[in-house]
């Protein structure tokens, strides 16, 4: 579920991989596994991309489907 919602706030927001990746301060690769589902990102890194997408924490791991 986050994976998904995470990729559609990107796509929402009509910015690339890379942006969000030079965003968090890590590298496209690290940025790839958190869409693709293979990694998770610490708490920190979660508020960041939440902030960035104007998102609840709620909605972006998939408690609520209020944004």
């Amino acid at each position: 579920m986050f994976s998904e919602r995470l990729k559609s706030a990107r796509n929402s927001k009509n910015v690339t991989q890379k942006t969000v990746a030079d965003f968090l301060g890590i590298n496209l690769e690290a940025y790839q596994h958190y869409e693709y589902n293979i990694r998770k990102p610490k708490f920190d890194t979660l508020i960041k991309l939440a902030d960035y997408f104007n998102v609840s924490l709620d909605w972006l791991t998939g408690r609520s489907d209020e944004r």
